[in-house]
């Protein structure tokens, strides 16, 4: 396939191994209604967080070319695994192939970026897969930003696969769900702010917020990458004009549409229509 051209305005990439990420595409939606959207989900090969290093990276590249080749100038990994993994090496090792034109942006720093403003106490929990709190990269980013700021994580194993099953209801998600907040608070009874580091997770939030001790912030991320995402147009005026403004939003899969559909709308909480199956 050839690569649309660079001076060509496209749609926004958005791209998880999964739905999470359609949390996120939500909230970006609901800050930046204007522009038009490619939402990809590699749902076949579901999930990366336990996979290695390499194996996430080259999954996560093929995702982002395969958006640049449909035109899109600006790609948002919407997964806190391939931002860990994969984000880092793309944007220094792949990136000029594409003439430099193109950009690909994470979840995680602009999560960081907002923690100045919202911990008093300075100590924040991460609630996440194992794969990302593995990648230490939420450490590595508040030690940038913040070098006054302390964080405990937690890997939450059990919660995508409460929410990929539809058990976000069931007592067992509650004891899951109880359990990792109660080991977070124990291990650092000043946390006063929990960072919720998987797209998943805004889907528990119900029971989050029910065994968050008063107090306590909780800060899933949709809200602040939109936040991040806009503000960042608002510097880019290059990029900005390279981004189409029909406000549509098309969705790709590397599963069943049919599957994809259906799942799809647990998530952004409205039936979606639009969906093409695709190969990596």
């Amino acid at each position: 396939m050839t690569h649309a051209s660079d001076n060509a305005a496209g749609s926004i990439g958005i791209f998880d191994s999964g739905y999470g990420g359609l949390t996120i595409l939500r909230q970006i939606r609901q800050y930046l209604p204007e522009y038009d959207y490619i939402y990809l989900g590699d749902n076949a090969r579901a999930p990366y967080g336990p996979r290695s290093f390499e194996v996430v990276y080259a999954y996560t590249l093929q995702a982002v070319e395969a958006l640049y080749r449909r035109g899109c100038n600006l790609v948002i990994l919407a997964c806190n695994t391939a931002s860990a993994k994969a984000l880092r090496t793309i944007q220094e090792n792949d990136l000029p192939r594409w003439g430099g034109a193109k950009r690909v942006l994470g979840v995680i720093r602009p999560t960081v970026e907002a923690l100045g403003d919202i911990t008093r106490t300075r100590h924040v929990g991460l609630l996440a897969t194992p794969g990302t709190v593995g990648s230490r990269s939420y450490e590595l980013e508040l030690q940038k930003l913040y070098g006054d700021i302390r964080l405990t994580s937690v890997a939450c194993p059990m919660w995508v696969a409460l929410v990929e099953y539809g058990e976000f209801d069931s007592p067992g998600a509650d004891y899951f769900i109880r359990k990792r907040i109660e080991t977070v608070m124990r291990k650092d009874p000043e946390v006063d702010t929990l960072i919720l580091g998987c797209t998943h997770f805004p889907l528990l939030m119900e029971k989050i917020t029910k065994y968050t001790p008063p107090g306590v912030r909780l800060v899933p991320q949709g809200e602040y990458v939109a936040r991040s995402l806009a503000a960042y147009l608002g510097r880019h005026a290059q990029m900005r004009a390279r981004c189409t403004t029909g406000g549509t939003c098309r969705f790709l899969t590397t599963e069943s549409a049919e599957t994809f559909r259906r799942t799809a709308s647990i998530f952004l909480h409205k039936q979606v229509k639009e969906v093409e199956k695709i190969e990596l």
